[in-house]
């Protein structure tokens, strides 16, 4: 994907979106050695090895990254890699420019105003702010999202670091009754 993406790329070489997708791929392949133990199991970005991540594929990200801003900014594939950026970039989870990944979203928001994307940023905001601000955020997509997996369990995460534990037990044995 990332070739065919380049050669796109060369023949349409002021197109900031397809530079994007390239920016994006790039920061996501670079996790592919950390994504996995031993077994198999994936890995949350917090506990994966940054050791182990592709730095050239960082570097090949931030240089499509560069090329992906047009004079209106960056476009859907560009925000997303944006936000990647920010994780990819960061030595340490604790380093993360969370202010910059919500801010990122509330623009990406404004391109694609799913759930989803209002639940990742959500995650961004526990992480920016509190759990308690961010859990008030995924609460109010419980009409969209309650048949979605990733929304139990980024809830049980929230109420597991507010001390809810009951609560948040509750939540991950939702997740884990959906299907896959």
């Amino acid at each position: 994907a990332v070739r065919l993406a380049r050669v796109t790329a060369a023949l349409m070489p002021g197109e900031a979106e397809i530079h994007g997708l390239i920016a994006l791929m790039e920061f996501q392949s670079s996790r592919f050695s950390a994504r996995v133990d031993a077994q198999g199991r994936p890995v949350l970005l917090a506990d994966q090895d940054r050791s182990r991540w592709d730095r050239s594929a960082i570097r090949r990200g931030t240089e499509a990254l560069a090329r992906a801003e047009s004079e209106r900014g960056y476009g859907y594939y560009g925000l997303q890699a944006a936000i990647a950026q920010c994780h990819a970039v960061a030595a340490r989870p604790d380093e993360t420019d969370w202010d910059r990944v919500v801010a990122l979203y509330d623009a990406l928001l404004t391109l694609a105003p799913t759930a989803v994307v209002r639940l990742n940023r959500a995650v961004a905001v526990a992480h920016q702010r509190d759990p308690a601000t961010a859990l008030v955020l995924v609460d109010e997509l419980a009409g969209e999202l309650s048949g979605f997996r990733p929304w139990f369990a980024v809830r049980a995460e929230l109420l597991e670091r507010m001390g809810r534990q009951d609560a948040a037990a509750a939540a991950f044995d939702d997740a884990a009754a959906l299907p896959g």
